[in-house]
């Protein structure tokens, strides 16, 4: 019998606050795009939401929290396209220069779209 895989999916700061912005429900999007996926937050992420002074923040980080957090030495956008390249993983973020870089690195990244839905970018 083949074992299922699933697609390994980081998600930014930005993927975990948009969810709660702009009411997008991230795993039935993911699903429709992806099939089967596994959720990865970098630590950094968490870090940040734990600082940020948004109003959704604390919703991001219990939401963010329901997947396995992976431990990053570098910060930021660094630490995200680090782990992208190493597990080949998807990167759901609006941040316009972060996709272009994970672009560049021939890395796929999940965007939204008109405040409603998710599109894949594939490079």
């Amino acid at each position: 019998m083949k074992r299922k895989s699933f697609t390994p999916v980081i998600l930014d700061t930005n993927a975990l606050l948009m969810q709660f912005e702009f009411k997008i429900d991230l795993e039935d999007e993911l699903s429709r795009l992806l099939g089967a996926y596994e959720i990865l937050i970098p630590s950094s992420v968490l870090n940040e939401l734990k600082n940020l002074k948004d109003k959704n923040a604390r919703s991001a980080l219990e939401f963010a929290l329901k997947y396995r957090v992976i431990e990053t030495e570098k910060k930021g956008d660094e630490s995200i396209l680090a782990m992208a390249k190493e597990l080949n993983a998807v990167v759901v973020t609006n941040d316009r220069e972060l996709r272009k870089r994970l672009k560049d690195n021939g890395l796929r990244v999940i965007y939204l779209r008109q405040k409603s839905y998710l599109v894949l970018d594939i490079p």
